[in-house]
Parts: C-alpha cells; sequence; structure tokens
C-alpha cells in the first residue's frame, strides 16, 4: 500500500482505520504506561495490578471491536442467504420518499431497472421482488443481524470482560494474601471511602432499537452501550465515576472530535494556502483525475443537486463523475453500465462529493499551474490528516487521562485507581 493510500485510509473519519491507528498505534501503549506512572509513587503494588488490567482491557477491547463486528454480520449474512434472501439489499430502500428522495426506493429500483437487459441487473430486480414481496421476514432477519452485531461486542466488551479482568485480579490477590486482612472489597464488595462517607450509585441502562441503524448509528450504539456497561460493573466507590468520565471523553474524542478538527483544518488551509483540500489525497494524487479537471470534465456538477447526480450516473455510467463516484463509493456499480439496485446511495454525500469536485476543479482551472495546486492540495490535505490523527491521539493518550488523574486525586485525595485502593494493605 502506498503512502498516499495509508493517508487515505487514516483520514477517513467514517472508517474503523482512524480508531486502529489511534487506539492500538498510540493510545494504548501511552495509556498504560501513564498508568503505570500515576499508581507507582504511591504503591508498587497497585500499579501492578493497574498495569496488568489496564493492558488486558485495552488489546481484548481492541481485538472484539475490529473483530466481532465483521465476524457476527459475515454469520448473519451466511444466514439470511440460506433463508433464500439477498444480504446486500440496503432495508434503506423500504423508506421511499417522493419529497427527500425521489429517486430511488425499492418499488422505484424495480420499475426503474426492470427493463435492463444485463442479466446481472434482472438477478439484482428478482432480488429485490422477492425481499418486497417478503418484507416482514427479510426486515425480521435484517433487524436480528444489527441486533447481534450490536449486543455481542457491546456485551463482550462493557459487561463480560471486565468482570474477567476483575475476577482474575481477585485470584491473584488471594493467592497473595498471606494472613492478610480480607480484600474482596477489590471486585467492589465493600465501598472505598470517598469524601468521607460510602457514595451510593445508580445508573439507568442503555436501550435503543438497531433495526434500521446505519453503519455510524451502529458504531455509536456499540460504544455508547459499552460506556453504560463499563460504569454499571465497575467496582464500588468512586470507580464509577472515574470510568464515565474516561467514556465520555474517549465516545468524543473518537468521534465527534476528528471530525471538528477536520472541518477545522480543511477550512483554515483554504484560507491560508489557497487550496481546496476536501478532496481525498488518492483523488488529488490521480493523474487521471488531475487530467479530467484539466479538460474541464466537471463543470456540470456545479449545476447539479444530489438526485440530479445519480440520474446523471445513470445515464451516463462510465463518465469520469461516475467512476471516481464509484471508486469512493457513494455509489456502487454492479456492471460497468449499471449501478447496484440494491444498494442504498446517500444522496447528501454524493451530493457534498460532486461538489467539492466542482470545486476544486473551479479552484485549479483559475490557478496559473494546475499541476502545482493539485501537488499543494495534497501535500496541504496529507499534511491536515497526519496532524488529525496526531492531535486527537494526543488528546485521547495523555490529555485525557491525565484529566482523569487529577480529577481522581481531586475527590479521592489518592492518585491510585479506585477499584484497586483497597488491594495494598500499607494504604488501608
Amino acid at each position: 500500500m502506498s503512502l498516499v493510500n495509508i493517508i487515505s485510509a487514516i483520514g477517513n473519519n467514517n472508517s474503523v482505520y482512524p480508531l486502529l491507528v489511534r487506539d492500538c498505534g498510540v493510545e494504548n501503549p501511552i495509556k498504560i504506561a501513564l498508568t503505570y506512572k500515576q499508581n507507582i509513587d504511591e504503591s508498587p503494588k497497585v500499579a501492578r495490578y493497574a498495569v496488568r488490567e489496564r493492558t488486558i482491557d485495552e488489546y481484548t477491547t481492541s481485538a472484539v471491536w475490529l473483530g466481532a463486528i465483521p465476524v457476527v454480520e459475515a454469520a448473519s449474512d451466511m444466514f439470511i442467504s440460506k433463508k433464500g434472501y439477498n444480504p446486500k439489499i440496503s432495508a434503506r430502500l423500504f423508506k421511499e420518499d417522493a419529497v427527500k428522495n425521489p429517486v430511488q426506493g425499492i418499488e422505484f429500483n424495480i420499475k426503474k431497472f426492470a427493463n435492463s437487459t444485463s442479466k446481472e441487473v434482472q438477478a439484482a430486480v428478482a432480488d429485490l421482488i422477492k425481499v418486497r414481496d417478503n418484507k416482514k421476514a427479510f426486515e425480521s432477519l435484517v433487524s436480528k443481524k444489527f441486533t447481534a452485531a450490536v449486543a455481542i461486542p457491546m456485551a463482550l466488551i462493557g459487561f463480560i470482560i471486565p468482570k474477567c479482568i476483575f475476577a482474575l485480579s481477585r485470584k491473584i490477590a488471594e493467592k497473595e494474601k498471606q494472613n492478610q486482612p480480607d480484600y474482596s472489597d477489590i471486585l467492589g464488595m465493600s465501598d472505598i471511602t470517598t469524601f468521607g462517607q460510602k457514595k451510593d450509585v445508580s445508573f439507568t441502562g442503555f436501550a435503543s432499537t438497531v433495526a434500521t441503524l446505519t453503519t455510524p448509528d451502529k458504531m455509536a450504539a456499540i460504544d455508547g452501550g459499552y460506556a453504560v456497561g463499563r460504569v454499571l460493573t465497575a467496582r464500588k466507590g468512586y470507580e464509577p465515576f472515574d470510568i464515565a468520565f474516561k467514556m465520555a471523553g474517549m465516545l468524543y474524542l473518537n468521534y465527534v472530535a476528528p471530525k471538528q478538527i477536520e472541518k477545522l483544518f480543511n477550512f483554515t488551509s483554504a484560507r491560508i494556502f489557497k487550496s481546496n483540500v476536501n478532496l481525498d489525497p488518492k483523488l488529488l494524487n490521480n493523474k487521471e483525475f488531475i487530467s479530467d479537471v484539466e479538460n474541464n470534465r466537471f463543470d456540470f456538477l456545479g449545476r447539479m443537486n444530489g438526485a440530479q447526480m445519480l440520474e446523471y450516473i445513470d445515464n451516463n455510467p462510465q463518465s469520469p463523475f461516475t467512476k471516481y463516484a464509484s471508486m469512493f463509493k457513494k455509489v456502487t456499480m454492479l456492471t460497468q453500465d449499471s449501478r447496484d439496485p440494491r444498494i442504498f446511495v446517500d444522496i447528501k454525500d454524493l451530493e457534498n462529493f460532486g461538489k467539492d469536485i466542482f470545486s476544486f476543479s473551479k479552484d485549479a482551472l483559475n490557478s496559473k499551474n494546475l499541476t502545482k495546486f493539485a501537488k499543494k492540495a495534497l501535500r496541504v490535505k496529507s499534511g491536515n490528516i497526519i496532524s488529525n490523527v496526531a492531535l486527537s491521539s494526543f488528546l485521547l493518550s495523555y490529555v485525557l487521562p491525565k484529566t482523569q488523574f487529577a480529577l481522581r486525586e481531586l475527590f479521592t485525595g489518592s492518585k491510585l485507581e479506585p477499584g484497586l485502593i483497597n488491594i495494598d494493605n500499607k494504604k488501608r
């Protein structure tokens, strides 16, 4: 994979690649080191337990997040196929709206593509007809697929993994005990004292309907459930508050902040460097795309909305715009002459993509040297992506834990992990 492709992957904040880089490559090792440093001065024993718990927690959680969802969805797709339905069909096609989305829907697509002479398209239409005629059965299967994809990782990450980690600490502590007082409170069997008195903490449960979730919605639901699960399974005393602060910060810094930083960097770069940097680095580095820009093949996009762009793609399946829209998964082509009618198209996303191409093309053609303009845009965009990953990783791996530790010490009077504070008899 080329450097540009790597930068493109980690710059896509709607994918798991930035999470993979931040979590496994940067955040986890730094957080483990900070956990050790935070506890070592007051109690080497607690530091040892805390590092063990943090290491197991961070990497098993990452493994489940990266592996469980695709595995569960692949198994679900096999089950749906055995029931006679095509799992590729987007359930969102059932939500036909003649006003907001007048160019797609299950009935609309069946009628539009019914007269195609392509065997592949005819097969796709047959898939749509079967689903339409068995809507309740198909929706039930899709609902179960989404539920499994959300519930299984949520249960593992939010409830099962922390309980197993706590059980491991308890087992090790019991083996190390030699005529020591009972430390069963390591698992929250008794409260630690905070502010001079016991604190009874209650939290509401997490529930959501997942049958019609998009991928970003599903990711948010899983992480929201994960956060609630970690709070509910926390050991008593201050630990639920400690974990709640950390999880709230992680949700914001993982899913909201990178997009806000991206917008800020793109806006600032456009003003400072006079370069349009909304496009993906792979496109900016594509010589054929630059040639298409030079030949002014995207001028029409400035006069179109998203629905009109989709119509254009259907009427011009081999045009440069169709090719790039397919390349960046704005549409899914079934054959060279037809997009896949089973796949829902995000009209707004397609429109933004087309407008960004038009804007870049306009600015590039108005520049003194189009090639230099494109290379400059590529450098600026790549710099923005790397800076975004670096900044968000720094916030996640250093600023958030440091803030968490400061609040912990402020409210408990101790630097130690609140769930492990009673493991060291010297601290009792």
